[in-house]
């Protein structure tokens, strides 16, 4: 009988639909908060020279209004459009 499953290895636990892959919904919002808190402590740690460019205020924007407005799905993707703007910020000022 080829339509059968195959039966499920000891160790592991029965895979259930009330817990989906990433875990459960609150395990993935503490997740992206703790992550977003992260990068605006790094943003911050800049200094002065990041504060003056206009991307600063851009990323911060992302990592707040952006955030919040987003659905959880998208959150990861602002966060990661932050991360990729603080990296370009801190070669920048690494530089001037």
């Amino acid at each position: 009988m080829s339509s059968r499953k195959p039966p499920a290895s000891p160790g592991s636990p029965p895979a259930t639909k009330s817990q989906p892959k990433g875990g459960s919904f609150r395990q993935r919002y503490d997740a992206l908060e703790v992550r977003r808190a992260q990068l605006v402590t790094r943003l911050r740690d800049l200094g002065d020279k990041a504060e003056r460019h206009p991307g600063y205020k851009r990323a911060l924007t992302l990592l707040n209004e952006t955030f919040r407005k987003s659905k959880l799905a998208q959150r990861l993707a602002v966060l990661e459009a932050a991360t990729w703007l603080i990296d370009l910020l801190e070669k920048l000022t690494m530089g001037l």
